[in-house]
């Protein structure tokens, strides 16, 4: 007969407690993006622009087959876009990511590292965040050296296509 005792060194209670982020850089600020949402981190060249779609669009590229809409973070975090993202230049640094049966290519400066960081240290968003950043993200995370905003990816990938068309 097994008592509870014997289940008090069950190593998931621990994963519970945290959080993991693939982390990822739009300029200087650190994003968090939840990893079990994350499906691929690749460079996006041959980007087929399209016309007449919405700005936070780059275009289409093809990533093993499956078509890919490449949305660029800058833009839908309104920072002002560098030339590869605005000219939907090839290599672009795209985290691939599936939303409502969709696969997307979220272009961003640069990946970081993924981190795992403690359930208990999330915070909710601050007060004077930018309304713009406060629509698309989730909390905020205090690091030693930066504060990590992690983006609530549904949010993110919600494009208003038919408001566009």
């Amino acid at each position: 007969m097994t008592g509870p005792a014997e289940h008090d060194h069950d190593p998931a209670p621990h994963f519970a407690e945290s959080l993991d982020y693939v982390t990822v850089r739009i300029g200087e600020q650190l994003l968090g993006l939840p990893i079990e949402r994350v499906r691929d981190v690749f460079i996006a060249d041959r980007i087929t622009v399209v016309p007449g779609a919405p700005a936070d669009i780059v275009g289409l590229l093809n990533l093993r087959g499956r078509i890919v809409t490449a949305i660029c973070l800058r833009n839908r975090l309104g920072c002002a876009l560098t030339e590869a993202c605005a000219k939907g230049c090839a290599e672009l640094t795209a985290i691939g990511l599936d939303h409502r049966g969709e696969a997307y290519g979220l272009i961003v400066d640069a990946v970081a590292e993924v981190v795992r960081l403690d359930r208990s240290t999330l915070e909710p968003l601050p007060v004077n965040l930018d309304p713009t950043w406060a629509a698309l993200a989730a909390g905020v995370h205090r690091l030693p050296d930066s504060l990590l905003v992690v983006l609530d990816l549904d949010a993110v990938l919600d494009l208003d296509l038919r408001a566009a068309a």
